[in-house]
């Protein structure tokens, strides 16, 4: 009877034992095959790419993702998705599938390249500096985002450049508002947009503008000694400026008048440009 029992319980445990290795071993056959299927349908979306299919290509490369999101090609076939889009203008599908990569691959080692890739879609999407403000603003704070967080990688310096041009932009918009309310003769307006440039946007080609129509305003209005505040910063920074020579002339009548008649008396334009200076001392 013992040893009916002792035999029961060695064939159970070699059952048992046969059982656990077939499990592990289709367990490692499953991981294998998903990989590899992982693998082919990320081929086939490079290979629907460089053929130019890019919708189908993001389709594959969305199902690489999808099979197998522990791997490591969820996150590559993300960005390839993404990437895809924007080769043929689907910017806001390539800023969809971007932002869904930042937000579920936060520590990704290609994070810098996803913030790239999406402010180049914004900025690829202005059309009219003076109406679409949404794409202008949206690629600026992506373009920052770059430049605070990974200064030192490959797309920091573009980011700087493109950063001025939107710059350029945005101050372009409140030069054109802040003309049209000048012209109108809607003071505080007018102040208001070309402040705005002075201030947020000082590094750019309006400022010389800005300064000088500051001038002229304040002058108008009587407010003499705001005239001169600006004034004085124009001179030390663009004294070169021919918004610095207009905004001189708003102070000085004789000025005018040699300027208008073309005279040629450098002696007397001296005098007359030491006496505009100390104006602000």
């Amino acid at each position: 009877m013992k040893m009916k029992i002792s035999f029961l319980i060695i064939i159970l445990f070699l059952i048992t034992s046969c059982s656990k290795n077939d499990l592990v071993k289709k367990s490692v056959i499953k991981e294998k095959s998903m990989e590899l299927q992982v693998k082919e349908t990320y081929e086939e979306g490079v290979k629907a790419l460089e053929e130019g299919d890019v919708l189908f290509a993001a389709i594959k490369f969305n199902e690489a993702e999808i099979l197998y999101p522990q791997s490591e090609w969820a996150p590559k076939s993300a960005l390839m998705a993404a990437y895809s889009y924007y080769t043929q203008d689907y910017y806001a599908d390539a800023i969809a599938e971007l932002q869904r990569f930042i937000k579920i691959y936060p520590k990704h080692k290609n994070l810098n390249y996803a913030y790239y890739l999406m402010a180049v879609s914004y900025y690829q999407q202005i059309v009219d500096e003076k109406k679409d403000l949404q794409s202008i603003k949206k690629a600026k704070q992506t373009f920052s985002i770059i430049v605070r967080n990974f200064p030192n990688s490959d797309y920091a310096l573009d980011s700087k450049y493109k950063l001025n041009l939107i710059n350029d932009i945005l101050a372009s918009k409140e030069m054109y508002i802040g003309r049209y309310y000048f012209e109108k003769k809607k003071w505080i307006p007018a102040i208001n947009r070309f402040r705005t440039v002075v201030d947020e946007y000082e590094t750019t080609i309006y400022t010389e503008e800005a300064l000088h129509r500051l001038v002229e305003v304040y002058y108008t209005l009587g407010l003499v000694e705001e005239a001169k505040k600006y004034a004085k910063l124009l001179g030390y920074n663009y004294q070169s400026s021919r918004w610095y020579e207009q905004s001189y002339s708003v102070f000085n009548e004789k000025y005018k008048k040699i300027k208008k008649n073309d005279l040629s008396d450098k002696k007397r334009s001296r005098k007359i440009l030491k006496k505009f200076k100390s104006l602000f001392d």
